[in-house]
């Protein structure tokens, strides 16, 4: 039967090759969303010829894993592997002791290991295939070795499977004109997996930032500098919250109220301050930030998140705003608790020793945040790094300043003056 292997009648939208002019295709996903088969079938794509016998587009392939038994085991033996995806009569033979798939036209397929860069000095190629790039203990040396050696025929290409990590080398193909991107989480690949499987793994990570990278396929960038580290952040979650003290709602309004505004932060904060303040701990509740085209838009989402939580008080910032922001508040709800503070010490210096609380383990973060710390991974004490303004961040600072370092006292509290009630 020839349906199985005719793979653009079924294949999903990200595990097709784009169109157009590109010397590497990244397929980033979560863990089971077809990346494996994606690229066995794209080598099929380019060895094939319209008869067996017939050559294809490509005759030296290299297919390179994080080693030569994951190389061997994944990408030709695998499930999804090249023998398993090619029809009986295309089906390539294995040569263990050179470690080479060789087809019925001719065409060769070598295996190499991404920890082993001198390997691929030498050989030369016009099609790669590169499985879970971001594993390798020596991306660069080896990338760097393929790319010299990517070289036959008119039109030299290179496919890269992998789930996204924090590496350099990834970071930067990403940004280079010549390369393009489709993406996928696991969920997109849910017919062909256990549906136990999926539960599972939903119920264990979703909302988490390993959930975010190993099931949604998401590149969590970090700065080397970064105040919180994703390590940092990770060891913070927590799924149940016990009954807290106070709850506040912090907002970092935008500079200015339209379309190419930067987003207002609005996020919730709740704080347990039962025995000393030095056993006090904070939770971090929810990422309520908005686009905000008008102010009356986040003064009201910040109204909304007030009621959901019933919290205390929304705190904001009014350096940009002044009057402007209790104003818009009390518009919609005259009589909503409100306080406004303002800084006179940049966002770095604010942030320094609301991070101090999160190294000594007296911040939980619940799931469902991973904007806010995306940006978290991007404030260093030199500034943000991150693209537009740190609003999330902000406002987070302000609420944890607020239920914590205030009422202890100020110890390391930044130069804060408060205007509210």
């Amino acid at each position: 039967m020839a349906l199985p292997y005719l793979f653009e009648a079924w294949a999903l939208d990200h595990q097709l090759p784009p169109a157009g002019d590109w010397r590497t295709w990244v397929i980033m996903g979560g863990r089971g969303a077809g990346k494996t088969r994606a690229g066995a079938e794209w080598v099929r794509s380019m060895v094939e010829g319209a008869r067996a016998s017939q050559p294809g587009r490509a005759k030296r392939v290299a297919l390179i894993g994080e080693t030569y038994d994951q190389a061997r085991e994944v990408m030709v033996f695998g499930d999804s592997g090249l023998l398993a995806c090619s029809p009986p009569d295309r089906r390539p033979k294995w040569s263990a002791t050179r470690r080479t798939l060789v087809w019925p036209n001719g065409a060769e397929a070598t295996v190499f290991s991404g920890n082993d860069p001198e390997a691929l000095r030498g050989p030369q190629f016009d099609a790669a295939w590169v499985d879970e790039l971001a594993k390798w203990r020596k991306p660069q040396e080896a990338w760097d070795m393929l790319q010299f050696g990517l070289r036959l025929g008119d039109d030299p290409r290179a496919v890269v499977t992998t789930t996204p990590r924090n590496v350099g080398l990834l970071k930067a193909l990403l940004q280079r004109a010549s390369t393009v991107t489709t993406h996928a989480p696991t969920e997109a690949n849910a017919a062909n997996l256990a549906a136990s499987f999926l539960d599972e793994v939903k119920t264990r990570y979703a909302g988490t930032r390993l959930g975010r990278q190993e099931l949604e396929g998401v590149l969590l960038d970090e700065e080397e500098d970064a105040l919180w580290s994703l390590a940092r952040i990770e060891a913070t979650r927590c799924r149940d919250v016990p009954e807290l003290d106070r709850i506040v709602v912090a907002v970092d309004p935008p500079v200015t109220g339209h379309k190419g505004s930067d987003a207002c932060g609005i996020v919730v904060v709740g704080v347990v301050t039962q025995g000393p303040p030095q056993d006090w701990c904070a939770y971090v509740l929810e990422d309520a930030s908005v686009s905000a085209s008008s102010p009356v838009v986040w003064a009201a989402a910040a109204i909304r998140a007030q009621a959901r939580w019933q919290a205390d008080r929304i705190v904001a910032e009014v350096n940009q705003g002044g009057d402007l922001v209790e104003t818009v508040l009390r518009q919609i709800d005259p009589l909503v608790p409100y306080k406004s503070v303002r800084a006179t010490r940049g966002k770095s210096a604010r942030a320094e020793p609301v991070a101090a609380l999160y190294d000594q383990g007296r911040v939980k973060h619940m799931r469902g945040l991973g904007d806010l710390e995306d940006q978290m991974t991007q404030m260093t004490a030199q500034g943000y790094q991150g693209q537009g303004s740190p609003d999330r961040v902000d406002a987070l600072v302000w609420a944890i300043h607020e239920v914590m370092i205030l009422p202890a006292g100020g110890a390391g509290q930044p130069r804060i003056r408060t205007l509210g009630r």
